[in-house]
């Protein structure tokens, strides 16, 4: 494992993100990561993009993402979460000397893919003239080939069905190589991924649930089997 242990002492735990409950949790347990894989799943507000990036400043990345070692935008500060939180692996040394790693951040990647084309060390497509989709997984292809820490936040974004499909496959061999993935994501076919840890997120904290319990599952299970069932609240309170 590249990242055995994170945790954080803040100066101050009054301001935002040390309210939401998760990030209280990694204050006062610290997380442990004992899979190769490990993805956070949350509503919105959950705290699990607040935490995967603070991770990904800690390790050496862009918080605006990208590869260990480079900067996409140098005058951004670290956000509170990032600016307090150690990490500890084992392996850590080797890989943050070596500067091996990605980030990529849904929010932010199309600007940064587009800012980034063409230079060394990345990849000869020109993004523009591609779909989403198509660009993220140029990304993929180009960037996350040889052992490091890869951190992705929601890259099912652009992603299709078939496209999540290859992204799993992707993960599955950069797992076997060594590679250690941790992931903030709201999708069911990508938290299948087999034996991953999953970290849901929410007003208890975090805990460690099996794919088959996930909320986000059972709510996905239900609307495909009856759309009606939840649309007929919503549209009901819209005709009001």
């Amino acid at each position: 494992m590249i990242i055995d242990r994170v945790y954080c002492l803040p100066k101050s735990e009054d301001q935002w993100p040390f309210r939401i409950q998760a990030v209280r949790q990694l204050i006062e347990k610290g997380l442990h990561f004992t899979k190769p894989v490990t993805f956070f799943v949350g509503e919105n507000g959950s705290g699990k993009s607040t935490i995967v990036e603070a991770i990904a400043e800690a390790y050496g990345l862009d918080a605006q993402g990208g590869r260990a070692g480079r900067k996409y935008v140098n005058d951004r500060p670290k956000t509170p979460l990032g600016e307090c939180l150690e990490i500890e692996g084992s392996d850590l040394p080797v890989f943050q000397r070596q500067r091996k790693g990605y980030f990529l951040r849904a929010e932010t990647a199309f600007g940064f893919m587009s800012f980034v084309s063409g230079m060394p060390g990345y990849w000869e497509e020109d993004i523009t003239k591609m779909s989403h989709g198509e660009g993220f997984l140029t990304v993929f292809d180009a960037m996350f080939s040889e052992p490091g820490l890869y951190i992705m936040d929601e890259p099912e974004s652009a992603l299709s069905f078939s496209s999540c499909l290859q992204l799993i496959s992707l993960l599955h061999q950069l797992a076997r190589s060594g590679s250690q993935i941790i992931c903030a994501t709201h999708s069911p076919i990508l938290t299948a991924f087999p034996d991953a840890t999953i970290l849901e997120l929410g007003d208890h904290g975090m805990r460690e649930v099996a794919w088959e319990e996930l909320s986000l599952v059972d709510h996905w299970r239900r609307y495909l089997q009856d759309p009606a069932f939840y649309l007929r609240h919503l549209l009901k309170r819209e005709e009001r």
